[in-house]
């Protein structure tokens, strides 16, 4: 049975992105799912793949149901899609979009094909996580943890900073060594 990694990347940060082990026999559904879990996003709004070139560019769309606009060709589903029919080369790219009145774009693409599955993981899975994921309904949706992290992240500390000076090697620093150095030396000259 053959794995498939694909890196999904938030389309604003390529430096944001999640790595997701998933069966060739396991559908688009599955994926989408994964994504969302992964990003920690609920799963409450419209969701679409599209086939995509080394471009990027919308190809054939997957999609989560059948939307009321037009098609240039009528969309897969996803729950009837199996992600290895759609894989032609180990160059396969998608775009996921999902929300579409916030416009979350992410960009899909194959990094890896095993032919082993790893007994330890439960398929889809996510297999590695780089970046603070973006927060699905801005920063106020933005959790303690979450939040504490990305501050140690970015160093944004508001006690760190005093006058716009850290307290480590500020000009603090340098006033109060000057002080010391103004006591007279015994071997100094006072001119």
């Amino acid at each position: 049975m053959a794995i498939l990694r694909f890196r999904i990347y938030w389309e604003d940060d390529d430096s944001v992105y999640r790595d997701i082990a998933v069966k060739h026999t396991q559908s688009f559904l599955d994926l989408h799912n994964t994504i969302l879990k992964c990003f920690e996003f609920d799963n409450k709004h419209k969701a679409t793949f599209y086939r995509s070139n080394d471009q990027w560019q919308r190809g054939r769309e997957i999609s989560l149901e059948k939307y009321d606009k037009n098609y240039k060709a009528a969309p897969l589903l996803m729950k009837e899609t199996l992600i290895g029919s759609e894989v032609k080369s180990q160059n396969t790219k998608f775009i996921y979009e999902y929300y579409f009145t916030r416009n979350w774009h992410f960009m899909v693409q194959l990094i890896n094909l095993d032919k082993a599955e790893n007994k330890k993981l439960t398929y889809p899975s996510c297999i590695r996580t780089e970046g603070i994921a973006p927060s699905q309904y801005g920063t106020k949706g933005l959790v303690d943890s979450r939040l504490a992290e990305m501050e140690e992240k970015y160093d944004l500390q508001p006690s760190a900073f005093s006058d716009g000076f850290s307290k480590e090697g500020g000009d603090d620093d340098e006033v109060n060594d000057a002080e010391e150095e103004t006591t007279p030396d015994e071997n100094s000259e006072e001119f």
